[in-house]
């Protein structure tokens, strides 16, 4: 079996996906695509072989060094995540030299989630329904041409101090070329497809850092590609 025919995906991705469509007919702009869930001892936990998959718009999207309001969130989240924007359409079985030379670039990003419900095996129809806990994505400005994640060192700072550092940015995320193939194939079985322009923002590279009253920003440097920041506001 695929990992995106488990029984709960298929109930619950059609109801994503029917949601983003309404969106788009309302006036709504695609900004592509997110993974979540990705970290292996959380898919042991949940029961899944592989992320689950939700999109993005381009209204959830803040500027680098914009600020948000988490007033209402009930357990917020910011994720560093390296952010790739597709040049074509991997092929189905593609290879993974194939995937990552439809990959046009790559940079940094950051989400910003309510991680509300809690996943467990039981509700993951309703966190696919509510678009895998995605609230806002700040991605970088400066990129890297082409697939090759070679030479990349991931920083992380947070209430001003480094918490974060690693030059294998894959270790908790799994292989990006393999990340943008596995999404390539979830939407083709459920009647969309990753096109040209898309923006997949690939999993967090750290556990998901659960902000508190006294976080007021989050930056996530991609050495030597660039980096991204974001401001909080709790009023």
């Amino acid at each position: 079996m695929n990992a995106f025919e488990h029984p709960l995906i298929k109930k619950g991705m059609p109801l994503q996906l029917a949601k983003r469509r309404a969106m788009i007919a309302a006036g709504g702009k695609p900004l592509g695509w997110k993974v979540g869930l990705g970290a292996p001892a959380l898919m042991q936990k949940v029961g899944i072989a592989a992320p689950i998959v939700g999109f993005l718009m381009q209204s959830a999207q803040i500027k680098s060094g914009g600020s948000v309001s988490l007033k209402g969130y009930v357990r917020p989240v910011a994720e560093p995540e390296i952010a790739v924007r597709m040049a074509a359409t991997p092929a189905p079985g593609a290879s993974a030299d194939a995937v990552r030379a439809a990959i046009k670039e790559i940079m940094p990003a950051i989400e910003i989630a309510d991680m509300d419900p809690v996943p467990t095996p039981d509700n993951l129809d309703v966190i696919l329904e509510g678009d895998v806990f995605q609230r806002h994505v700040v991605i970088g400005q400066t990129t890297r041409a082409g697939g090759s994640i070679d030479g990349l060192t991931s920083r992380v700072t947070r209430r001003g101090a480094l918490i974060n550092t690693t030059t294998d940015p894959e270790a908790l995320t799994g292989k990006v070329v393999d990340i943008v193939a596995h999404v390539a194939a979830t939407l083709a079985a459920y009647g969309e497809q990753l096109s040209a322009g898309d923006v997949i923002i690939t999993g967090s590279i750290t556990p998901p850092q659960m902000l508190e009253a006294d976080d007021s920003a989050f930056v996530h440097a991609l050495d030597p590609v660039g980096e991204v920041s974001i401001r909080f506001d709790w009023s």
